[in-house]
């Protein structure tokens, strides 16, 4: 896939430039061509943005064919066209130093590009034919999909156990729902899809009325109307919208261990929440997460427990709501919006022996956190440090139009969700932070998910009443030994019952629910 060409406007340049252009700015009228685009105008920006959204991602994969909404997305951005082979198309780029490329995520699927408005007519014929004209060709189909089984087959089971653990995580949680399996699919998913089910998923999901465009940055005023009016030779119809995900309540705390010969452990645990963006308790709720376990900072709570003092591991956070690939970014993500969030912890790979230990400790810190709430102290700092850093949550036109469109998406009025963001951080209360807290994290029901190498060990481990202390290779202060005795004990409250099991290779393999129903249990060690 093409690489976008990052804009050449600094970070904060961009930021005083649209101070007028916020997200949530006025949109000018639907027309019979579709909804009304989404506009982001900085008029010293000398590139322009792209985005076209459809409202269709991989919940809208058919059963038994899960993967098909990735595998067109993947056509439309890396496939040829009617007028141009893929290897034509990224040859016409190269001169234009342009990209363009897709994200599919459960509910939506967005075409993104970028490129300097002194290319901007070369450019947006190719831009265009990619979702207008799509050629669907064997050799393109094949080559997409072979590269799909690989991700799942090798890549995602053998060579990323973080992200494999928030696969069994979203497994676990939304079993039975068509959020279960990840974007790319399944492995016998895939291999059942075939170029026809690719047509009619395109023809099915691609229609004016199911698709938005979005334009960012220095475009002439005359650009809107013409790329507005790309929607209206899209197929018409209005496919019907999947339901909402309804996951099982969670009822105790349950696990689901994926067994991986070899393996270190990588654990996630959560629970769904019912809290979105542009509600009060949204704001509160991200404060109060960002003290516990903000995505790559040393300042959060987890971190200095867990990796800071006791040197277990890389890293721990936690999230309110989506945030794919976390191990590549040092930013929220956009256009992964859904109707149902998780709160999340991502206790990032360590050995085996130590897990036990890291999830009592990770537990133990977000009850405390639950029952006592933030200081004012702590509710000061991580204010003030919120207030600096979400001024980097889109630090690129690319990046606020796709913030724009998920103002769109998520309902989100003027100024915007950034907008509302900092506003947010000036006016939140400690008391309000911490009621929300206490109003929508509940560890007594929760699902964990660990990708380990000693599935056995780890089983009788989480279900015995033994403590589980760890030994250091060099000394520590009496304060945290002393500490390490109460983590160590902490209850987890878990039975042989509670614990499912299920070989690697067969993870992933259909779309069925995780655990029993994919793969014969494996029977817990007594």
């Amino acid at each position: 896939m093409p690489t976008l060409h990052r804009a050449v406007v600094p970070a904060a340049l961009v930021l005083l430039m649209t101070a007028a252009a916020l997200p949530g700015a006025a949109q000018p009228p639907a027309t019979a061509s579709g909804k009304a685009p989404v506009l982001l105008p900085i008029a010293a920006d000398p590139t322009v943005s792209f985005k076209v959204w459809f409202k269709v991602g991989s919940q809208n994969d058919p059963p038994g064919k899960e993967g098909l909404a990735f595998l067109t997305g993947q056509l439309i951005a890396e496939g040829s066209t009617a007028a141009n082979s893929y290897e034509v198309i990224l040859k016409k780029l190269y001169p234009l130093a342009s990209g363009y490329g897709v994200r599919v995520d459960r509910e939506m699927t967005t075409l993104s590009g970028r490129t300097h408005r002194d290319n901007l007519e070369p450019y947006l014929a190719l831009f265009t034919d990619a979702y207008l004209k799509p050629a669907f060709k064997q050799e393109d189909f094949d080559r997409v999909k072979s590269s799909t089984l690989n991700f799942l087959e090798k890549t995602l089971r053998y060579a990323q156990d973080e992200e494999l653990g928030k696969a069994a995580f979203y497994a676990a949680v939304f079993e039975g729902t068509r959020y279960a399996h990840p974007q790319q699919g399944t492995v016998a998913g895939v291999k059942a899809i075939t170029l026809d089910d690719v047509k009619g998923f395109y023809a099915k999901h691609s229609t004016r009325d199911n698709t938005v465009v979005a334009l960012g940055g220095g475009f002439p005023q005359e650009l809107v109307g013409r790329f507005q009016a790309t929607v209206a030779k899209l197929p018409a119809g209005s496919p019907a919208a999947a339901p909402p995900p309804q996951p099982k309540p969670i009822e105790g705390r349950r696990v689901l261990l994926v067994g991986k010969p070899g393996a270190d452990s990588s654990i996630s645990f959560g629970f769904p929440i019912d809290v979105q963006r542009g509600e009060p308790d949204f704001y509160a709720l991200w404060l109060a997460n960002s003290w516990l376990g903000e995505h790559r900072s040393d300042s959060s709570h987890l971190y200095h427990v867990i990796r800071e003092t006791r040197g277990l591991n890389y890293g721990d956070y936690s999230y309110i709501e989506a945030y794919p690939e976390g191990g590549q970014r040092n930013s929220p993500p956009q256009n992964v919006g859904r109707r149902a969030q998780l709160f999340e912890v991502w206790i990032r790979t360590l050995p085996n022996a130590q897990a036990p230990f890291a999830l009592r400790a990770a537990l133990r810190e977000a009850q405390r956190l639950i029952e006592h709430g933030l200081t004012q102290e702590e509710f000061d700092l991580t204010r003030d440090f919120l207030s600096k850093y979400s001024l980097h949550f889109a630090e690129t036109t690319q990046e606020r139009l796709g913030y724009a469109v998920d103002d769109r998406y998520f309902g989100v009025a003027s100024p915007g969700h950034l907008a509302r963001f900092r506003e947010a951080m000036g006016k939140l209360t400690r008391e309000e932070v911490n009621a929300a807290v206490k109003q929508h994290l509940k560890l007594d029901d929760l699902q964990i998910a660990i990708v380990t190498g000693d599935p056995e060990g780890l089983t009788r481990a989480l279900t015995s009443s033994e403590p589980t202390p760890i030994t250091y290779p060099s000394e520590k202060p009496q304060e945290v030994l002393e500490e390490d005795k109460v983590i160590a004990a902490y209850p987890l409250g878990l039975k042989a019952a509670d614990v499912r099991v299920i070989p690697v290779e067969q993870f992933l393999e259909t779309g069925a629910p995780a655990g029993p129903a994919m793969a014969a249990e494996t029977k817990p060690a007594s």
